[in-house]
């Protein structure tokens, strides 16, 4: 297929997400035609694309001039005839594979044979768009985020019969408008959409287990997790009949691959018509209703204790736990424990001792395994992403212990000038287990040829703001770390979710 010179693009289909595609392709300085068959729809957007871009004009962001050039670009159109000498045609029409087959059928039929067709389709396979048409390998994706003039990510989606050539021309132009372009493979979710199904459902699966509150677990895993938003601030943002949605329809293309199975919590709330901020309320309450929801700190400030031992070195991954408690340890103590070692293996990290309580960070187990197995009482501590910075450690307890026992390391963080929240005893903890799922989700999809390792760590810190990459996760936490703990997971529930993805495996191998 011979190379076109990209001058003009085509939108089919003025909704927001069209009209966001539009002011991306003008403000970049290509000629834009926005199509609509509804009359006087493009129009529409494009009056709502001025009041945007007069709003940045406003505020000293946008230049007046660069303003006017913008909306001289962009043509409105409802025949579309008119896309027919377009170098790249993209269409952000409904979700729904027989009217995108048909809208491309037509778009085949009047575009140049060097024109890129491309779909800004979130779900819908691109394989199967282009297998309505005679000249599929000129089919791709270009996902955009909403909105898309603000997110920098672009999934450019590759079908079966995408040719090279054409993925390549895609993503050249999406990087020329100032986007992240990556590269996928057209499989369920795409890359962000399946890589992020893990924060949504360890939140529910939470929630379900009554291991905390929505506040108290989306409260951690912004403070210690370093996310924007927590699974359910950001479910109710979304939308819970999208979020829902997008969660069924992987799960149903996976073949019900129970890594993805939708929660009933969130079902019932879509039942409900709960749909988050949209409709007023969904994990949270908006609106007239809306009231803050705290956190549920433990609240009493107890006695700091006296007697603190570190056992073992503690990994790279509690470096900033070790540098936050090394004022405080004992110097010249040790502790005179016959099971030290096996202590050390079940952690695999160094541990406190607190009057008689061994403190240890999360690896999997739960607090009333580890109790069990080592003959104490034991208290497990959550990760955070940077244990300085955070105002508060999470912390379970084993069912052993008494609440004199348990308070013995509250009482030790809380003199570390650190919040706590005790959540129900739950393995491997909210923070630890959810980076373990995204970080195994990633590799999982690398392994079948989704993206590559780079390409998923860019999208989703460009389409979903992680603060880290799922793959830098991995590479800091550790993979022996991550693999145990899932297999940890898998023998507790008894689950094929939990299950190690083969690249983890290798990876965990190739480090031990």
């Amino acid at each position: 297929m011979s190379k076109l010179t990209i001058n003009t693009v085509a939108v089919i289909g003025a909704g927001a997400m069209g009209a966001g595609i539009a002011q991306v392709a003008a403000q970049s300085g290509y000629q834009v035609c926005l199509f609509d068959l509804a009359d006087g729809k493009a129009h529409q957007a494009k009056a709502q694309i001025e009041k945007s871009l007069m709003r940045r004009v406003q505020k000293g962001r946008l230049e007046h001039s660069e303003l006017e050039l913008t909306l001289a670009r962009i043509q409105c159109s409802s025949r579309l005839s008119e896309v027919a000498g377009a170098g790249v045609v993209i269409e952000a029409i409904i979700e729904n594979l027989e009217v995108k087959q048909s809208v491309f059928r037509d778009l085949e039929a009047i575009c140049q044979p060097e024109c890129i067709l491309a779909s800004n389709t979130s779900s819908i396979s691109i394989t199967a768009i282009a297998s309505a048409l005679e000249t599929p390998e000129r089919v791709v994706g270009l996902h955009f985020f909403n909105p898309a003039p603000v997110m920098k990510l672009v999934e450019v989606i590759r079908g079966v019969a995408t040719a090279d050539d054409v993925a390549q021309r895609a993503l050249e132009w999406a990087r020329s408008c100032g986007k992240h372009a990556v590269l996928a493979r057209s499989m369920p979710g795409f890359i962000v959409n399946r890589v992020a199904r893990p924060f949504y459902a360890e939140g529910l699966r939470a929630l379900e287990e009554q291991v905390a509150s929505v506040a108290d677990i989306d409260y951690l895993l912004r403070k210690a997790g370093g996310f924007n938003m927590g699974p359910f601030e950001l479910m109710d943002l979304i939308g819970h009949d999208v979020n829902y949605a997008v969660t069924k329809s992987v799960f149903d293309a996976c073949y019900q691959d129970r890594r993805y199975q939708p929660s009933l919590i969130q079902k019932e709330l879509v039942d409900a018509g709960f749909f988050g901020r949209k409709s007023g309320r969904g994990f949270y309450c908006y609106g007239e209703k809306s009231s803050t929801v705290e956190p549920n700190v433990y609240r009493e400030l107890l006695t700091p204790v006296e007697n603190v031992i570190q056992i073992g070195q503690w990994q790279p991954t509690e470096k900033t736990f070790e540098a936050l408690t090394a004022s405080t340890l004992m110097k010249g103590s040790s502790l005179l424990l016959k099971n030290t070692e096996q202590a050390l293996n079940i952690s695999m990290s160094a541990m406190l001792e607190i009057d008689g309580v061994l403190v240890i960070p999360t690896r999997g187990k739960s607090a009333t395994q580890l109790a069990d197995e080592l003959g104490c009482p034991v208290v497990v501590f959550d990760y955070c992403q940077d244990y300085q910075s955070s105002p508060l450690i999470a912390v379970s307890a084993a069912l052993q212990n008494t609440i004199q026992q348990t308070e013995k390391a509250i009482a030790y963080i809380q003199s570390l000038e650190k919040q706590v929240i005790l959540f129900k005893d739950y393995p491997g903890m909210v923070v630890w287990r959810t980076l373990s799922m995204l970080t195994n989700e990633a590799l999982d999809l690398v392994n079948k040829g989704g993206a590559s390792l780079d390409d998923v760590d860019m999208a989703m810190k460009s389409g979903v703001n992680y603060p880290l990459g799922p793959i830098e996760w991995g590479r800091e936490l550790g993979w022996q770390n991550l693999k145990e703990t899932l297999e940890y997971l898998t023998q507790f529930y008894g689950e094929e979710r939990y299950r190690p993805s083969p690249l983890l495996r290798q990876l965990a191998y190739g480090n031990e």
